[in-house]
């Protein structure tokens, strides 16, 4: 399984984004999908997580109210719409699917993530 993420780039504080994450088979239709990020010299963090049966969702945070992770059965397609955003949130953001359905206060653990996607690079700054 391949994962795709795309959508990064650069944004003024305040500004939004929506990252998005294929998958190169339906690995969506069941399990979690979740975006973490990673700066340099800094350990990859939770972001958002999604569950894909129920879309019950778990945020971290530092993100929570400014985020909202969703997926779209159809498309097979995960998103991550970001508004509000602030320099900190600069990182690469990377998707990962795990196919088994953890409960949400699993999510944020890198280690139950099988598939990770080659990261999308988001800065902001004016």
């Amino acid at each position: 399984v391949q994962l795709q993420a795309s959508g990064g780039g650069l944004v003024q504080p305040g500004g939004s984004l929506r990252l998005s994450c294929a998958a190169s088979e339906r690995t969506f239709k069941y399990g979690v999908t979740a975006w973490f990020r990673q700066t340099p010299g800094k350990e990859r963090e939770f972001v958002a997580a999604i569950r894909w049966n129920d879309g019950h969702t778990r945020y971290a945070d530092a993100v929570k109210y400014r985020s909202i992770i969703s997926r779209d059965r159809i498309q097979n397609m995960a998103y991550l719409q970001m508004n509000s955003l602030r320099p900190e949130d600069t990182a690469v953001y990377y998707c990962a699917v795990t196919p088994k359905n953890y409960n949400t206060g699993s999510h944020s653990r890198e280690d139950i993530y099988h598939y990770w996607g080659q990261g999308t690079l988001v800065t902001v700054s004016s």
